[in-house]
């Protein structure tokens, strides 16, 4: 999971990137990078950590031009410590390409030989970031053939991309002298939006936050397969550029990875996490009475709306029992089990009076690896709960995901082989309600009949590539991002998230 965005304008947009990628902040914690074009030149800044930390006044300064593009990086796949597989990353032709990219493919061990054996191109990191703009560079060098660049010769060279890599990706490139690229996979995993400004600027960002929130006007989604170029005057041509597309977006964006205030896909990201709480009444008042329980309690962030439904629907108290210190990082984007059960008490702490005597429901909006919602459970008690109920607004998360989401060991499922009574003894809670796969994907869906399915393969193990066995995930985990147990987190993560702003 990454956050990216590109701007063409006719006014410098340094600080619109950084604007924009502050507004995604959520998005990544682990690197973040900048760039733009002045003329036929690249300027380029990245380092790990923070927009806030990585940029300053002087690094600011550095990045002339009117085009360019950022991220912030949530690293799945290479080394979470390495400041080379921070993007943009950039090859120097055909013409000179930067490019960005939210998402994980599944087949970059297999394009990664490809490139050095048969297209004899050269990687340097272990980042499929990088696979996939050398295959993208290889593919727009045989689209032109020494002829000046023309639209259609782009869309040419991401047919030929589609056709060669898998997974999920939301990729924006710029290509020098010429504008700014941006393309979706045919199922739409990862959301990708495009707007204008007053001024004629056009922005593409992951989610519809970074372009309202700088002033733009959201216009549309990109659609599945779909690739966008924008020439420097701000001219958008568009062509559908895969053979059979269909939307299936990440169902886990809408549970916990995006902003609530965004729309993804036709869908407020907020009103699908109310939904997803009405649906989870239903679920609790088949396992807990209403009147066993005294005080609904969210798990900060990403569960108040659920909560908030679902106390209302039960009639039960709503309660704010937690405060979140905001300068911690989110202990799930973390790397390394250890770091994570060291920073849950750091970041939350309780309100006692909330607790003490009461029988409380704890909702939160996932339960993924068990270590945070067992800490949080033991709190809870230690503040003098009577019982404690905890309600998940998702299902129980048992396979691997293998699209860009940290959660890719089957051994760090806290559901994976377990039945629910079984994570209950786990986590420690004195009854445990989940929300059923059905209910989720009606809960969501509802908000936009166009979508014929999502990926929910974290839930109910179905991959929508079609590619992945139980062999490629074995594999796909030898690549995977992170640390021993006990080994100190050196990532920045000291901004709140950006949902708590």
């Amino acid at each position: 999971m990454c956050g990216i965005v590109g701007v063409v304008s006719t006014t410098p947009v340094n600080q619109l990137i950084y604007d924009a990628l502050l507004l995604l902040q959520h998005r990544g914690q682990d690197a973040a990078g900048i760039v733009t074009q002045q003329g036929r030149k690249f300027f380029m800044h990245k380092a790990k950590g923070m927009v806030r930390d990585v940029f300053r006044t002087r690094n600011m300064r550095a990045l002339p031009g009117n085009v360019g593009l950022g991220q912030v990086r949530y690293p799945t796949a290479g080394n979470a410590y390495s400041e080379e597989e921070a993007q943009p990353f950039y090859v120097n032709a055909p013409f000179g390409i930067v490019l960005v990219h939210n998402g994980n493919l599944t087949n970059a061990q297999t394009l990664r030989t490809e490139l050095f054996q048969t297209d004899h191109r050269h990687t340097n990191t272990e980042s499929d970031s990088e696979v996939l703009l050398n295959v993208f560079a290889h593919e727009l060098e045989r689209a032109t053939a020494g002829v000046p660049l023309s639209p259609e010769d782009v869309f040419k060279a991401v047919r030929a991309v589609h056709k060669r890599i898998k997974g999920s990706y939301a990729v924006i490139a710029l290509i020098a002298g010429h504008g700014l690229l941006a393309f979706r996979d045919p199922h739409g995993i990862r959301p990708l939006a495009i707007g204008r400004g007053a001024d004629g600027t056009v922005m593409v960002g992951s989610e519809s936050v970074a372009l309202e929130g700088t002033s733009h006007v959201f216009e549309r989604n990109i659609e599945p397969g779909e690739a966008v170029f924008i020439t420097l005057d701000g001219t958008v041509h568009s062509a559908q550029c895969a053979d059979n597309p269909q939307l299936n977006p990440c169902i886990f964006e809408f549970v916990y990875l995006a902003r609530p205030d965004s729309v993804l896909d036709g869908i407020s990201v907020y009103q699908a996490r109310l939904n997803l709480g009405e649906a989870l009444a239903k679920r609790v008042v088949s396992t807990v009475p209403p009147n066993e329980i005294d005080v609904i309690i969210p798990i900060p962030e990403s569960s108040r709306p659920s909560a908030t439904q679902l106390a209302h629907l039960l009639g039960v108290p709503y309660r704010e029992g937690f405060v979140k210190n905001r300068y911690v990082g989110r202990t799930f984007i973390m790397p390394g089990q250890g770091v994570r059960k060291k920073s849950v008490r750091q970041k939350l702490n309780v309100i006692a009076s909330e607790f003490k005597g009461r029988n409380v429901l704890l909702v939160d909006d996932s339960i993924v690896r068990g270590t945070t919602s067992r800490e949080i459970v033991q709190m809870a008690r230690d503040a003098g709960a009577r019982n404690v109920y905890l309600a998940s607004a998702a299902p129980p998360v048992r396979y691997p995901n293998v699209y860009g989401i940290d959660m890719p060991t089957s051994s760090e499922l806290v559901a994976h082989g377990r039945t629910v009574e079984e994570i209950r003894q786990v986590i420690g809670c004195d009854a445990l309600i989940y929300q059923d796969v059905d209910g989720m994907k009606k809960a969501v869906g509802s908000l936009n009949k166009a979508i014929v399915g999502f990926d929910a393969s974290c839930f109910d193990g179905t991959y929508v590539t079609g590619d992945i066995t139980a062999d490629e995930i074995a594999r796909l985990n030898e690549g995977r991002v992170g640390v021993e147990e006990n080994e100190e987190d050196t990532s920045r993560l000291a901004l709140p998230n950006a949902q708590d702003a």
